[in-house]
This record gives structure tokens, C-alpha cells and sequence, in this order.
């Protein structure tokens, strides 16, 4: 049985644990942040976006006992753990801080086989492979991709719709816009931050933003002519991006919905991109797996290549399940189950 390890136990981390469990994916053999493990387990018991654990949480010397499974903690301020010591096979980067290969790296010199980076690398240079599931995993190698990254919910989100759009009416260049919900790099208060338009309170603003998914979508299509923003809003979780673009042949509203039905119901999207046929807010996608769900009344065409997709995604739980998907399916590296993963 493989040995997964979860660094990193803020939104991504617990939510990570919540879905392995859930879904009966993998317990844990280990939990690492630098945090009191009483608040930890009890942020894990109440969630303010996904409410509470059904099973009982507890903390019993420096262990999470959670339903009976006993899931040992550490406290990594002074120093990672010895993963080679405790047989960790893959550790699942949820910090957001990684993003450098050095970074990364520590994970393996520490005796970690891999590592899952819930972020996007600062560049291709700082991870062996970009892979998200649906998109590319056959270009996978277990021989080479130690340090592998996952992008960002944003990227999941867009990647589904790109690839859709890539091989079924091709895309002669595109913009996007997300509008994404508060996140912890922005105050409750207004004070100056590192980026100035973070300075505004994030509960009481619609506060402009870059976005890396660009950069990210580029890692994996190197000739995509795309670029974008956005927009930081006061909703606890549950994004929505659009994509707009010039495509290469002639289209209509209705094809396009079409195309993404289908791409919906068969692999290798299927499960991960979904469909919205009625009018429906943001609340309808909170909890949702998908890391992408396009709004199908919002399909817009101006003349016969100028087209408008918007795709909602639960930046927390859909992004997560892939996390977690991918993390099981490295540590197993059977092509059957990316076939059933995909089906």
C-alpha cells in the first residue's frame, strides 16, 4: 500500500483530506503543518464552506483519530519530516509555497519518492511535468517526473475548455477573464499589502487581479495565443471563468454547446468537465467535483468566430478532487486506472 503524506493543511490540505476519505481514495500516513494540532483537527471538524465531518475528530498525542483512523501529525516549523524514514511514497504539496524547484526538492531530499504540487511552478524549469487529469497524463513518465505540478483551480477550469474548443473548432487566439472568490493572500481590513489593489478588504471589494493561468496554460499548449485577468469578489468559494476567443472555422451557438456535451459524457472529461443546462448562481457549483462546468445559456457567438464560453468551478472542491485523483493514481501508476478514471 502506498504512502501518501499531506504538507500543507490550510483550505487545500483539509479539504484534500475530506475528499481522500470521502471517496475512500487513501488515508494519509501522515499530516505536516506548522500549526497547533487541536485548531487544525478542529477546522477539519466544522468547515465553513463544506460543513461538518460526520465521523468524530479528535487529536490524541500529536494524531488526528478521525472515525477510528489514526493519521499521525507533524509539526514542521523547525524541519521537514524524515519522509524516507517514515516510507513516504508521494507528498502532496498543499503549502502554495513550493512553486521553486528548490522548494520541491526538499521534499525528495528528504526521502519522499514524489511530490504533488497544488500550484502552479514558477516555471517549467521548477517542476519535472505540468499534468492535469483530462488534459495530458499520457505524457506522464514515473522514470522521470519526481516533482510534479498540478497548476492552479483556474487552470483545471480553463484547460477543460481550451482542449474542447483546440480540437473540435481550433483557437486562433483568446482572452479570459475569472471571476474568482477571496482568498488568503488578500485582508479582511483595508492595510497595505504587496499588491496594492490587495490593500482594499476582500469581503467589501470587487478587487482586480492577475491571474497565473496563463502562464500555466502555456506550460501545456507552448503555441496557444492566450492571455487574461481577474477579479477577486466577496464569495467564500465558487469561481466562474470566460473564455473569448477567435477560432479557426466558422461556428454557431448551438454547435458549441453541443460539442461540450459531448466532450462531458466521454473520456477522458468525463468527471471532470461538466454541463449546466438551466440558468443557475454560484451556489449551485459549491461542492461540486468537477473542475470545470460551462454554462451552457451563456454560450455566446458574435458573427461565426468570435465565441464566449463561461465555465464554473468550485475553486476549493473541484480543483482538490483532482489533487487528491492524481495523487492516488501516481502512487498506483497502472494505465488501467487512468482508463477507469477517465470512463
Amino acid at each position: 500500500m502506498a504512502r501518501i503524506a499531506i504538507h500543507g493543511f490550510g483550505r487545500i490540505g483539509r479539504t484534500a483530506l475530506r475528499i481522500a476519505l470521502q471517496n475512500k481514495l487513501f488515508v494519509p500516513a501522515a499530516i505536516s503543518d506548522i500549526k497547533d494540532v487541536s485548531t487544525l483537527a478542529a477546522l477539519f471538524a466544522v468547515d465553513t464552506n463544506y460543513g461538518r465531518w460526520p465521523e468524530t475528530v479528535e487529536v490524541q498525542d500529536n494524531t488526528f483519530v478521525i472515525g477510528g483512523r489514526q493519521i499521525p501529525y507533524h509539526d514542521v516549523t523547525q524541519a521537514l519530516p524524515d519522509w524516507g524514514a517514515l516510507g513516504i511514497d508521494l507528498v502532496i504539496e498543499c503549502t502554495g509555497r513550493a512553486t521553486t524547484r528548490a522548494g520541491a526538492q526538499a521534499h525528495l531530499d528528504r526521502g519522499a519518492k514524489q511530490v504533488l504540487i497544488s500550484t502552479t511552478s514558477k516555471s517549467l524549469a521548477d517542476c519535472d511535468a505540468v499534468l492535469l487529469p483530462g488534459i495530458n497524463l499520457e505524457n506522464y513518465d514515473p522514470a522521470h517526473h519526481k516533482i510534479i505540478s498540478m497548476g492552479s483551480c483556474t487552470t483545471n477550469a480553463l484547460a477543460a475548455v481550451i482542449k474542447v474548443l483546440q480540437q473540435n473548432l481550433g483557437i486562433e487566439s483568446a482572452f479570459f477573464s475569472t471571476v474568482h472568490s477571496y482568498t488568503n493572500s488578500q485582508s479582511l481590513t483595508d492595510q497595505p499589502m504587496k499588491d496594492r489593489r490587495d490593500s482594499w478588504a476582500a469581503a467589501e471589494n470587487i478587487i482586480p487581479s492577475s491571474s497565473g493561468a496563463a502562464k500555466a496554460l502555456l506550460f501545456i499548449w507552448k503555441d496557444l495565443k492566450i492571455t487574461g485577468k481577474a477579479y477577486r469578489v466577496p464569495t467564500r468559494t465558487g469561481s466562474i471563468a470566460e473564455v473569448n476567443a477567435i477560432v479557426n472555422r466558422p461556428t454557431t451557438a448551438d454547435e458549441i454547446r453541443d460539442i461540450f456535451r459531448k466532450a462531458a459524457s466521454t473520456a477522458p472529461l468525463k468527471g471532470i468537465l461538466g454541463v449546466l443546462e438551466e440558468e443557475w448562481a454560484s451556489s449551485r457549483i459549491v461542492g461540486d467535483p468537477h473542475s470545470s462546468i460551462v454554462d451552457l445559456p451563456l454560450v455566446q457567438v458574435m458573427g461565426d468566430r468570435l465565441i464566449s464560453v463561461a465555465t464554473w468551478y468550485d475553486n476549493e472542491y473541484g480543483f482538490t478532487s483532482r489533487l487528491v485523483e492524481m495523487a492516488a493514481w501516481l502512487t498506483q501508476a497502472q494505465p488501467e486506472v487512468l482508463a477507469s478514471s477517465q470512463r
